[in-house]
C-alpha cells in the first residue's frame, strides 16, 4: 500500500484582507506539515474572500509569482510538501485575471496551474475564463512518483464538461478547491455525480465563515467523495481547521474514517 497524508485547509478568511488571510495560508501550512501532510489544499478564493472585488477592487492582482508567493514557496519548500494554492493572478501578457490555483511542488517551484474555467457572473465578474484543461503531475514522494491530477475549482465540477476532459486527459484524481455553501445554490450532489461521471475520487477543500447575510460558509462541508458517495465530510462553524487524513494510492481510496482535525 502506498499511502499520502493530505491535508485541507478549512480556512475562515476575513473579506478583502488579504494581508490576514495571507496569514492563515502560512499557519495552516506549518500546522499540516506538524501533522505529517504530504499534500495541502486550500479553499477558492481564501486569499481574499468571495466578494472582495467590491471592496477593495482589482488593482492589486498582480502577475505571480509576487513577492508574497515568492516566500510562501520558500516556506513550502523548507517543509517539503506539495501545496494547491488558490490566488488570482494577472496575465501578464494578456492582461487578463483569473481565479487560478497553482500547485507549489515540495522544493517550492510551481509545477502547475489551473485557471477556473467556469467563472461566474456577478462576484467573479473581474475573472476570465481559463482556457486550458489538463492534468497536472503532482509528486506524491520519491518513490512514489507522480500523480496526474485533475483541478476542478468550485463551480468546474458543477457539470461533467471540465472534469471529464481532465478524465479523458489520464487523471487519477480530482482535487477541487471551493468556496461553496449551502444554501439555494448549494452543492446538491455534483461532487457524488462527478466521481460516478468520471470513475474518478475528488477532494473538495471548502471554508468557513460568512461575508453578508445571503452568503454564510459556516455549515459549507471538505468533502473526500469516491464512486458516487461521500467517505470524508466535515464543517467547521465560524473557525479555521486542518483537516487532515490518509490516502491509499494503489486503490485511491481513504485510509482514515475520518479527519483529524487541528484548529488554527
Amino acid at each position: 500500500m502506498k499511502s499520502l497524508r493530505v491535508a485541507m485547509l478549512h480556512l475562515s478568511p476575513v473579506v478583502a484582507d488579504v494581508e490576514h488571510n495571507r496569514g492563515l495560508a502560512e499557519q495552516g501550512l506549518a500546522r499540516a506539515a506538524e501533522m505529517g501532510a504530504q499534500w495541502v489544499i486550500t479553499p477558492e478564493l481564501f486569499i481574499t474572500g468571495y466578494k472582495f472585488a467590491e471592496v477593495i477592487g482589482t488593482d492589486w492582482i498582480l502577475p505571480q509569482p509576487d513577492d508574497w508567493m515568492q516566500r510562501f514557496c520558500g516556506q513550502v519548500a523548507e517543509h517539503g510538501v506539495t501545496v494547491f494554492l488558490s490566488h488570482p493572478e494577472r496575465d501578464p501578457d494578456e492582461g487578463l485575471m483569473y481565479n487560478t490555483v497553482f500547485v507549489i511542488g515540495p522544493d517550492g517551484s510551481i509545477i502547475g496551474r489551473h485557471r477556473k474555467v467556469k467563472a461566474l457572473r456577478g462576484p467573479e465578474a473581474w475573472s476570465s475564463p481559463g482556457a486550458e484543461i489538463a492534468p497536472i503531475p503532482v509528486p506524491v514522494g520519491e518513490i512514489e512518483g507522480q500523480v496526474p491530477v485533475g483541478v476542478v475549482i468550485c463551480a468546474d465540477a458543477y457539470k461533467n464538461d471540465v472534469a471529464g476532459i481532465l478524465q479523458e486527459r489520464g487523471a487519477k484524481l480530482l482535487v477541487s478547491p471551493a468556496s461553496w455553501g449551502p444554501g439555494d445554490c448549494g452543492p446538491l450532489g455534483e461532487w457524488e455525480q462527478r466521481t460516478l461521471d468520471t470513475g474518478l475520487p475528488i477532494m473538495v477543500c471548502n471554508r468557513s465563515g460568512w461575508e453578508a447575510d445571503d452568503l454564510d460558509f459556516n455549515e459549507a462541508v471538505s468533502v473526500v467523495a469516491r464512486d458516487g458517495k461521500r467517505v470524508l465530510e466535515a464543517y467547521c462553524g465560524e473557525e479555521s481547521a486542518v483537516l487532515a487524513f490518509d490516502w491509499d494510492l494503489d486503490s485511491m481510496a481513504p485510509i482514515s474514517d475520518d479527519y483529524e482535525v487541528a484548529w488554527l
